[in-house]
């Protein structure tokens, strides 16, 4: 008998909110000092990835389809007892609580892995469309099934108190305890995408919001019930699952493994490779293998030594261009495989070893094209293998699921590896004839402890498998490994096409006018582009929707510079909505007759532009690379008498973030002084903004494009000096800046997107630490180090070799001050950083070689 305290959080339906509050109480058990063991229901790799962040523990699934009945408490103990013992364990249940499987009344659905495990269950309730109705909802869960146990509710998304303590009593009196209402909260969304939420590796400013939802979960949560409704559940009459045990190995196989070296098997990993369930890993080293992980977006050769290569699930269609232009590894893999190395390759690994991948050239070992789709694959599946292979002989028989939204052309091999109840699925593929299929790949997920003999035929074919003579010390290597100049066959996979967009010409027409946008297309890797996100946070979009639907009026720009001025402090006159930070330049080159304007460069060049083009004369005022790009004293008496005097802080494109008090001394009478902090939200802190503070003589600009990723709505402002601001007021047309923008303004200068700026702000500040150490390891000179970008000189024409190996990055001799050596390089999560590297690595080692 073991004794586990565990609580099970399921819903009435899919949406209420049962993912956050789990991974909330997670959290919160987890920062009071609990050893907290996550589980979930169901075939799911996402929100365990959330419970492994909240926990710092692997999330065990509990599925009796992909496991059998019998192994879901034991799974639960293991997870439970490995590596420690742990104090509770959090169970998060799939979809409603009574779906399952259909046809089979709901075999698999929370409730029955809540009755296998003798679980108590709290039940989480969206109320923001109802309020004393939920006590029915509340009531049938309840009462459905005497098999189930449950200990109370959780009301999410009150609108207000009032309403929050109005479903309360409902609910109370049909017996049920209220352990928390919580109130609407966009900050505790987790962002989705085409297969459910993004996953935690993914999202960088996962662990920022994580601590939020912690923290929410502390305050409108009543943690002591939680903990004591687990600690009513019964001790299990069961053993933990041990994987050692569960291989059931024959004897013959257990006495050649303890003779031969354990073969190298290596698992897909990284953010492109994200769904795997720990009881793979944990089988393959039971069965005797050395496991290694591969980044198959970062990693540029494959595992000294290596005799297997598992690759699971994920999204590598989100990461295609990186994946592709990790040639050298693309090569590799694609020679092992041909070679005979035993590969298994589950939804996401074959969309990898595909030809194409949505038209990016992936590594060709399979002989189809893959591509997003818009219809929704999902279902349990059994699964008989149609051939022998390195998973078995023909005729073994598994469990699994598909979950994907892509298509296959063609949808099966000949011969396909399964066949799934009449239809054939995936690629069994012997390219080495070797007389069974060492590649096995398609889109059924499998979890191998319900079909532990799998893990036994595969260890034992990597472990039988000889690596080729041929194969030099460094791993399989092409003649050319850098092969996709478009010259030649190179990396390119069998059959498929490889475009690049013409290189940039080395002279512009306008390089004032010359953007980061114009770098970009949509076979690259986009680092030239300083947008922090993909698309703008769910709270955000949900705002625009809302306002689409007053777009028939003019707008009025009155709550935005409202809004504006209580996030700084300032009064209504001081702040003026702009049409993107871009307009406010063109007002001050109209509403200004400046005799002697200075432009501190390097920096934005638009300021320089809209002042040329109004008809002014410009001078430059250039700070030195050898001086960091700082404004030194020597500098400033270079400005001399300027009656007009421009500056970035922080400055793009260097980076660097002057000291306030240095851009104050520039103040003066009859002098204009305009900075421009488009990215000082960038900044932890807003350090070194010159707002709030005594404005005379200065205008600042600001943006807010970057941050909440709404370039295409152009919302920006100025602030400042009340007469400066009323000047240039006075020559904007009217109604430039749109309604949409207005609204951007107003939702982003509420608390809880200050918060979350706040919080991006210190992620994005140590993914720039990664990148600059990154650099300074290649001995590649950089700027500053406070902004959402880095300037780094890496050389004559790397550029132009980055854009041909499929990395975008902002070319620096458009900036006045800088030559064609230095490039700048948006700041992006470590994941595609790293691959940036390893591309820089290769280019640098190539021209020392």
């Amino acid at each position: 008998m073991v004794t586990l305290p565990r609580v099970l959080v399921a819903a009435p339906a899919s949406g209420h909110g049962k993912t956050t509050i789990a991974v909330g109480i997670m959290a919160a058990l987890s920062r009071r000092g609990l050893t907290v063991a996550p589980a979930k229901v169901g075939p799911d790799y996402i929100d365990p990835g959330y419970h492994a962040l909240a926990t710092g523990r692997p999330s065990r699934t509990l599925d009796p389809w992909l496991v059998g009945e019998g192994r879901v408490a034991p799974l639960l103990l293991r997870g439970a007892t490995y590596p420690t013992v742990a104090d509770i364990a959090v169970l998060e249940g799939v979809m409603g609580l009574m779906d399952g499987r259909l046809g089979t009344d709901g075999f698999a659905s929370s409730a029955h892995v809540a009755a296998l495990t003798r679980t108590p269950v709290v039940l989480v309730v969206d109320i923001s469309s109802t309020s004393r109705t939920v006590a029915a909802t509340v009531h049938g869960l309840a009462t459905i099934d005497p098999a189930l146990d449950v200990v109370g509710v959780v009301l999410n998304k009150a609108g207000t108190p009032r309403h929050g303590d109005e479903a309360r009593r409902a609910v109370e009196s049909v017996g049920v305890p209220v352990w928390g209402v919580l109130p609407r909260d966009a900050a505790m969304h987790v962002p989705s995408r085409h297969l459910g939420l993004v996953p935690a590796a993914e999202r960088g400013e996962a662990a920022a919001t994580l601590d939020h939802i912690a923290a929410v979960a502390e305050e409108h949560l009543d943690l002591d019930a939680f903990l004591a409704a687990a600690a009513t559940a019964p001790a299990l009459d069961t053993e933990p699952w041990d994987p050692t045990t569960a291989l059931t190995l024959p004897e013959e196989f257990a006495q050649q493994a303890s003779r031969r070296e354990s073969p190298v098997i290596a698992v897909a990993g990284g953010r492109a490779f994200t769904f795997r369930y720990p009881e793979t890993v944990e089988l393959l080293e039971a069965a005797g293998a050395q496991v290694v992980e591969l980044d198959p977006a970062c990693d540029a050769t494959l595992p000294d030594g290596i005799q297997g290569l598992y690759l699971g699930g994920g999204f590598p269609e989100v990461h295609a261009r990186t994946l592709a232009t990790n040639r050298p590894l693309v090569h590799q893999i694609r020679a092992a495989i041909a070679d005979g190395m035993p590969t298994v390759a589950e939804c996401a690994g074959m969309l990898y070893l595909a030809a194409t991948l949505d038209d990016h050239p992936m590594v060709g070992a399979l002989p189809a094209r893959t591509a997003m789709g818009r219809r929704l694959t999902l279902g349990y599946r059994e699964a008989t293998s149609l051939v022998d292979s390195v998973l078995g002989p023909a005729g073994t028989r598994v469990t699994g699921h598909e979950f994907h939204r892509t298509t296959t052309a063609p949808s099966a091999g000949a011969p396909a590896a399964w066949d799934l109840d009449g239809r054939t699925e995936g690629f069994a593929l012997d390219p080495a004839g070797t007389g069974r299929a060492t590649l096995v790949a398609s889109y059924l997920h499998t979890h191998w402890a319900g079909s532990p003999a799998v893990t036994a035929a595969f260890v034992e074919a990597a472990a039988t498998w000889e690596v080729p003579q041929r194969q030099d010390p460094r791993g399989w290597r092409a003649e050319d490994p850098r092969g996709w100049s478009g010259r030649g066959s190179g990396g390119v996979a069998p059959g498929a096409t490889r475009t690049r967009s013409a290189s940039l010409p080395d002279e512009v027409a306008d390089p004032l006018r010359h953007h980061g946008d114009v770098e970009v297309s949509g076979d690259l890797v986009d680092l030239a582009v300083n947008v922090r996100l993909t698309q703008p946070p769910v709270w955000l979009a949900s705002a625009l929707a809302d306002e689409l639907s007053s777009v028939a009026a003019y707008p009025d720009a009155t709550g935005a510079r409202d809004a504006l001025a209580a996030r700084h402090g300032l009064s209504r006159e001081q702040v003026l909505p702009t049409s993107g930070g871009a307009e406010a330049f063109t007002l001050l080159a109209r509403a200004l007759t400046p005799r002697d304007a200075v432009v501190v460069h390097p920096q934005f060049t638009e300021p320089e532009a809209a002042l040329r083009a109004a008809g002014h004369d410009v001078r430059r005022m250039l700070l030195r690379p050898e001086d960091g790009f700082a404004l030194t004293s020597a500098a400033i008496e270079r400005i001399g008498d300027a009656d007009l005097v421009v500056i970035g802080n922080p400055t793009n494109p260097t980076g660097v973030l002057h000291p306030a008090e240095a851009i104050r001394s520039l103040v003066r009478p009859g002098r204009v002084v305009l900075v421009d902090e488009a990215f000082i939200d960038a900044v932890p802190g807003e350090r070194e903004s010159l707002l709030p503070g005594d404005l005379t003589g200065v205008l600042v600009v600001r943006s807010l494009t970057k941050t909440w990723a709404v370039a295409g709505i152009r919302a920006g402002y100025l602030a400042g000096d009340p007469d400066l601001v009323a000047m240039l007021a006075a020559h904007q047309p009217h109604w430039s800046v749109g309604s949409l923008a207005l609204r951007v303004m107003i939702e982003t200068a509420a608390p809880h997107a200050l918060a979350e700026a706040e919080r991006a702000a210190d992620e994005l500040a140590a993914w720039r630490t990664h990148l600059t150490s990154g650099l300074r390891a290649l001995a590649i000179p950089t700027g500053g180090s406070d902004a959402p970008f880095v300037l780094a000189q890496v050389g004559d024409g790397v550029h132009t070799a980055l854009r041909e190996s499929g990395w975008a990055v902002r070319r620096g001799d458009t900036f006045p001050g800088l030559d064609p050596t230095w490039v700048r390089i948006a700041v992006r999560d470590p994941h595609t950083i790293d691959g940036l590297l390893r591309e820089l690595t290769h280019l640098l080692h190539r021209r020392t070689a």
